[in-house]
């Protein structure tokens, strides 16, 4: 019996890289990240994530390198905020816990964790032993001293060390603020790997040493200073020479000697530093940072690698729009930039600098934001919005026209209007121009200022270069409403523009207005048309949960409900529409066509609080969905954001088929090593199994796969930009699809053979001397002395050896 599909809510990349340190491999050739319940292995020179390590139902919350390499799961029966393993420690480790195991708990303690070896892939760990209490969750406020004789941790302004040989605890504390007005709260903490001493960060960006702290009374420390603000984090390089330390200023400081003299900085880094980690060798060190961005960095402070995962802002005022070109995702990223992001490489691709403006991280300060981005329907245009508004009379806007340049492989910029409207716009969006005769770009923005505006492109090539700018082609309006979303029909013969609490519909030709309509109570939060079969239909939601559907043939209200719709998003590819609505504490899924009374699906509860924005992306090849409840998931793909910032989508897949091939394990005969003996027991086998074809008659066929051929695998496997030119492998890719004439199958040569005619047997002296007459002189020339022909007589002995049977040598 076939297990019943059934529709999950997953993860689909995008999830954050910078929660947790990352941790490197001992030989620094790859970085583990901790990425929403997946750990993720990228390498360190390629930035390319290899692998996928999965297990874990919820949020990783720490990786730490396990020197035994035991492939095994620990079930603890608490949550786990941190976790360390120490090299001497074979049998145990370390964990952050709540107290009392409870949900919402603001204390939490470290416990030793016993770690039972067992034969069972799953072992149950009962042992847990207090070590301190009333810590602080971060991974960063506890680090473990040289050879793990002592633990401190860091809370508030009480630094606590516990010395496990002596089983005493010795704490050192400050006061909030000194006469000059320093904050000492601390905010992280590390130890020194090969000497007694403790580094710690504070609020106010000083960093102090500790040393003699095994005295509780005759310690000592000082202090070093060069971040304005709070130390982000702190990391002791392998033999303790350096120290490193980050923090809002996007800057990576290296204390070298840790003495305040010898300051080194590797500047614009992008964002702040949140984690530091460093190699087991030495040779490298990485930074996390806030905008979702690993920073791989070598011992002379150098970048080498950039992992830049999704890029995650307060909020997300252009929504989720995809790149028609490339499929990507595209959404605010750092600010002022538009982020192309690819789901199926979880990857960002690049960003474009909309703004141009350089970004200044204070509190308080107002700067330039974008708003509003949408693409033509080939993207060949980019539309964006930009606004800074210091007071309410105060308003900067400009909106910008993008083009598509073929030999850049991105935007760049073609028009800027400022001030397109009086007051800020609600909504843009383009014109299909496929079915359109002119076929001329359109572009509608809708305002608060009562108006829409069409723009469209005009031609200013002068006898130098040719150029296409836009100018404004009509200002529509009604009644001094405020305009609130605008949209186009699927074949861009009407356009829908509401005003407040009524939806006017315009010809695109003559923007002659046709008819309106007015729904229940409450602004109009979004529109959209039907599309293929459902063309002839209108829907729109408003501020008090309706959603209507009008038919523009009769004008008249097809039908409505009230469901708390949030999100209101079309499927470019088929007539189904998905609405989100959100009545109580979670967001429910409704997938339907606006001519059927029944929603083909429905989902409860696809994520807490309310869904931000959800779109369509049409997949490169349709899905095979069993189930005719789900067949709606076949095109495209339907992906939202959540209140947390969280990109998630729904599959029918289980976890395991989810996972891309790149991220599964190579074949195990490409994995294994090649040791002498498999290569004998590989050739006795295929010896054998040639015999057994040979004694049941069946023709020995060698097959020939073009991805065994070593030149396509060194092409494949061969990274980018070490490869030579196009024109040199053509050549090499097409011979290895070609089938040597040794490839042929043994019966198709004995036939061969057969079918050699007397008549080729008598060819005369005459034909092998003119044969000979036509070698090469070049190859003549090359090799020197050719090798000498065969007579007659010798090509006819050759035959006759050809045909005998050697087959009882392979017997021996």
């Amino acid at each position: 019996m076939v297990a019943q599909e059934q529709l999950r809510v997953v993860r689909c990349g995008g999830s954050k890289l910078n929660g947790s340190r990352a941790a490197f491999s001992a030989d620094a050739k790859y970085l583990l990240c901790a990425t929403g319940d997946f750990v993720k292995v990228y390498s360190t020179t390629t930035e390319e994530c290899i692998h996928i390590l999965q297990g874990h139902t919820n949020l990783v919350t720490g990786i730490q390198l396990n020197p035994q390499n035991h492939l095994q799961t620990f079930v603890v029966g608490y949550k786990i905020f941190a976790f360390y393993c120490l090299a001497g420690s074979d049998d145990s480790g370390f964990v952050i816990i709540p107290k009392n195991n409870e949900e919402a708990s603001d204390s939490f303690q470290l416990a030793l964790v016993r770690l039972t070896k067992a034969p069972g892939q799953e072992v149950e760990t009962k042992e847990l032993s207090l070590i301190l209490d009333d810590i602080d969750y971060s991974p960063k406020c506890t680090a473990f001293g040289r050879e793990g004789e002592y633990v401190a941790s860091v809370r508030g302004l009480h630094l606590r060390v516990y010395f496990f040989k002596k089983k005493k605890t010795h704490s050192f504390p400050l006061s909030a603020r000194t006469v000059k007005g320093a904050n000492n709260y601390f905010t992280c903490v590390a130890c020194h790997p090969k000497e007694d001493c403790i580094a710690s960060g504070h609020k106010d960006g000083k960093i102090r040493l500790w040393r003699n702290f095994t005295h509780k009374k005759e310690y000592t420390f000082s202090a070093m200073h060069w971040h304005h603000s709070a130390v982000m984090d702190l990391a002791f390089t392998v033999e303790g020479t350096n120290l490193l330390s980050g923090g809002f200023e996007s800057v990576l400081v290296q204390w070298r000697d840790v003495s305040e003299s010898k300051k080194e900085f590797l500047p614009r880094l992008g964002s702040t530093i949140e984690h530091i980690s460093v190699s087991p060798d030495g040779t490298l060190c990485c930074t996390s940072h806030t905008e979702n961005k690993i920073t791989i960095i070598q011992s002379n402070l150098r970048v080498s690698a950039v992992i830049q995962g999704l890029v995650k802002g307060s909020s997300v005022k252009t929504g989720l729009v995809v790149d028609p070109r490339t499929k990507a995702l595209v959404l605010n990223g750092k600010p002022g930039h538009l982020q192309f992001f690819c789901l199926q490489s979880d990857k960002q691709l690049y960003s474009l600098d909309i703004v141009q403006q350089e970004y200044i991280n204070q509190a308080g300060l107002s700067q330039t934001d974008l708003v509003k981005a949408a693409f033509s329907a080939q993207g060949n245009w980019l539309a964006t919005v930009e606004q800074r508004q210091e007071k309410e009379s105060d308003l900067e806007l400009q909106m910008k026209l993008w083009v598509y340049d073929e030999q850049m492989q991105s935007f760049k910029l073609s028009t800027r209007v400022n001030m397109p409207h009086e007051d800020h716009v609600t909504a843009l969006c383009f014109r299909d121009t496929d079915g359109v005769e002119d076929g001329i770009p359109t572009l509608v923005t809708a305002a608060k200022d009562g108006r829409f505006k069409v723009w469209v492109t005009v031609d200013e090539s002068d006898t130098d270069k040719q150029s296409v700018g836009w100018i404004c082609d009509f200002v529509g309006s009604y009644h001094n409403y405020q305009a609130d979303n605008c949209c186009f029909s699927e074949d861009g013969s009407l356009l829908a523009v509401s005003f407040e609490e009524i939806v006017t519909v315009w010809d695109s030709e003559t923007w002659d207005l046709k008819c309106t309509f007015c729904h229940p109570p409450g602004k109009t939060w979004s529109l959209c048309f039907g599309r293929l079969s459902c063309s002839k239909y209108l829907l729109g939601t408003t501020d008090h949960g309706f959603l209507c559907c009008w038919n523009l043939l009769n004008c008249a209200l097809e039908w409505s409900t009230q469901l708390g719709v949030i999100v209101l998003q079309p499927d470019p590819l088929s007539e189904n529409i998905a609405a989100v609505s959100c009545i109580s504490e979670g967001s429910d899924l409704f997938v339907f066509r606006p001519n059927e009374p029944r929603p083909l699906c429905i989902q409860k509860n696809v994520c807490r609080g309310k869904v931000q924005c959800a779109v369509f992306i049409p997949r490169n090849v349709p899905e095979t969905v069993g189930s005719e409840k789900y067949q709606w998931l076949s095109r495209s793909q339907l992906y939202f954001l959540t209140e947390t910032q969280e990109l998630m989508t729904f599959s029918t897949k289980s976890p395991e088929m989810r996972l891309t091939p790149s991220s599964k394990q190579l074949a195990s005969e490409e994995s294994l090593p090649m040791t002498p003996f498999y290569v004998l027991l590989g050739k006795h086998r295929e010896q054998q199994q040639l015999k057994m074809d040979a004694d049941l008659g069946k023709p020995v066929v060698h097959s020939h796969s073009t991805q065994s051929s070593p030149a396509v695998k060194e092409l494949l496997h061969t990274p980018a930009h070490v490869l030579p030119s196009a024109t040199f492998l053509c050549s090499i890719f097409i011979n290895s699809l070609l089938i040597s004439k040794e490839n042929k199958s043994n019966g198709e040569v004995a036939n061969e053979v057969e079918m050699e005619s007397e008549k080729a047997e008598d060819e005369s002296d005459e034909d092998i001397d003119h044969t000979a007459m036509e070698e090469d002189p070049k190859l003549t020339e090359f090799w020197g002395e050719m090798t000498p022909k065969l007579s007659k007589s010798q090509e006819k002995e050759l035959r006759k050896i050809r045909k005998t049977d050697f087959s009882w040598i392979s017997a021996l």
